[in-house]
């Protein structure tokens, strides 16, 4: 089955007079939506937007992995643990919050900022918190979340490439920019045309194909059956 979620049904969050301009693929919140909590692990996937000088002040995060991703831009990331980092467009930033943690993300720069960030549910809670940054990940290289039994799946394609979907009980493509044209049809008989700030939510996926429209850049993840998360 395939449920594409479009772009413009995305909760508007965030603080204009901040700078700070967010978009909620699921519930979070102040906008409780009991039908869209959660796929698999995935628990939120944010797009955000801070203009120069905006950021999230220092706040706490517990029993969460939170994954980020800079479409254009550079993120300052700092943490209770002592982490300072500046994470830029390829890399991969991952922060198990576990027992407890807090950070901050700004952008100190002086042009805009646009980032997606995913919060995962672990399958267990508490433990010390960990933090690492993948500079320039690879195209095709799968990135592996343990804690909540999850992997993440970068692909960028030139119009007209393929690629295949992982084979699994749940997979969630979100498109970062362009087009991508997946499988045959959606499961009301339209078109499956997914393009950026779409995502894809598919449930058993097997032998399943994206087709790039145009030039684009997908992150998908890949997770199991309903287990019970912590």
């Amino acid at each position: 089955m395939i449920q594409v979620r479009r772009s413009d049904e995305r909760y508007r969050g965030g603080d204009a007079d901040a700078g700070i301009d967010t978009r909620h693929a699921f519930s979070f919140g102040r906008h409780y939506d009991p039908g869209n909590i959660r796929f698999g692990a995935l628990i939120a996937c944010n797009e955000e937007r801070l203009a120069p000088g905006a950021g999230f002040d220092e706040h706490p995060h517990s029993n969460t992995e939170i994954v980020t991703w800079v479409v254009e831009g550079e993120l300052t990331h700092r943490d209770s643990t002592g982490h300072e980092t500046l994470v830029r467009p390829g890399d991969v930033q991952r922060l198990g919050s576990a027992a407890g943690v807090r950070h901050v993300e700004r952008n100190d720069s002086d042009a805009p900022l646009r980032f997606v960030q995913m919060w995962l549910a672990p399958t267990a809670s508490g433990g010390e918190p960990d933090y690492e940054v993948v500079r320039g990940i690879a195209d095709g290289t799968p990135y592996a979340v343990p804690r909540a039994d999850a992997m993440l799946h970068v692909r960028r394609l030139a119009a007209g490439d393929r690629t295949a979907v992982p084979d699994g009980a749940r997979i969630y493509v979100h498109v970062v920019r362009g087009a991508v044209r997946l499988g045959d049809a959606l499961t009301d008989g339209g078109p499956a045309l997914v393009e950026a700030g779409d995502a894809a939510r598919v449930t058993d996926a097997k032998e399943l194909e994206l087709t790039a429209e145009s030039p684009a850049e997908l992150l998908m993840w890949e997770m199991p059956e309903e287990p019970t998360y912590g």
